[in-house]
């Protein structure tokens, strides 16, 4: 999902049978961008959960909007049988002036492609990077490893969820990459970043990108959403949206 009015980005990764996870996914995606779009509307919106003064009233509502979303899709799998235990990932970005803010939970992805360099914004809740992260294995072990599906968190499998929240600064020429897992287990950071680099327009980069994770054998959906930041890096929805309460 992209609403570039709001500054808003989402991918949503789906688990469950019988259809059960691409509900999930699509519950998540319309709840957070119903809380955004709503707080945008109206600015003393209360917070779900806490709020982490280490961070910009922007990122705080993300983090609202997760858990809000995270409420959704629990409810859900308790009211449809068919639809019990369900859950998803979830990585959201909102970029709010120059910062990025970012919420995630799960093992989708953000990456911040910038002067020919790529680097990951998101650290992945799964079993196999906990075990890299502890010096037990190897990111090479990793993407061989038969448990990297195993992801720790997920939206909307508990009634409370515990979100993964940052923020970093941004610049006009910036290229942000969100993607589901499908991508990232079959496709080489340095090989986006080459396909990246190209001249393409960015819908023929994001094909591009799910065909290359297809032909790698990829066993899973992919999605992606890529964003080139330029103008609203300096304004967007909630600087104009500033501007017109302070005035």
């Amino acid at each position: 999902m992209a609403d570039p009015e709001l500054g808003l980005y989402v991918i949503c990764d789906g688990m469950g049978g019988n259809n059960a996870g691409e509900i999930a996914g699509a519950l998540a995606v319309h709840a957070i961008h119903a809380h955004l779009a709503g707080s945008a509307r109206q600015v003393d919106l209360p917070l779900i959960g806490p709020c982490n003064f280490t961070m910009s009233a922007p990122a705080n509502r993300l983090a609202s909007a997760i858990r809000a979303a995270n409420e959704v899709v629990h409810r859900e799998s308790w009211k449809k049988p068919d639809c019990a235990g369900m859950g998803t990932t979830v990585v959201a970005a909102l970029v709010h002036e120059d910062t990025l803010a970012i919420a995630h939970v799960g093992d989708s992805r953000l990456y911040l492609i910038r002067n020919g360099e790529i680097q990951s914004l998101t650290i992945d809740h799964s079993w196999v990077a906990e075990q890299v992260l502890k010096g037990f294995i190897t990111e090479e072990e990793a993407q061989r490893s038969p448990n990297r599906h195993i992801v720790t968190r997920a939206l909307g499998v508990e009634n409370s969820v515990e979100v993964e929240l940052t923020e970093v600064p941004v610049e006009t020429g910036d290229l942000l990459l969100l993607c589901s897992d499908g991508l990232t287990r079959a496709v080489h950071p340095n090989d986006i970043l080459h396909l990246l680099s190209g001249s393409e327009d960015l819908a023929t980069m994001s094909d591009r990108l799910i065909t290359m994770a297809n032909s790698a054998g990829g066993d899973d959906n992919t999605t992606v959403i890529i964003v080139a930041l330029g103008k609203e890096v300096q304004e967007g929805l909630w600087g104009r949206l500033r501007k017109r309460f302070a005035a």
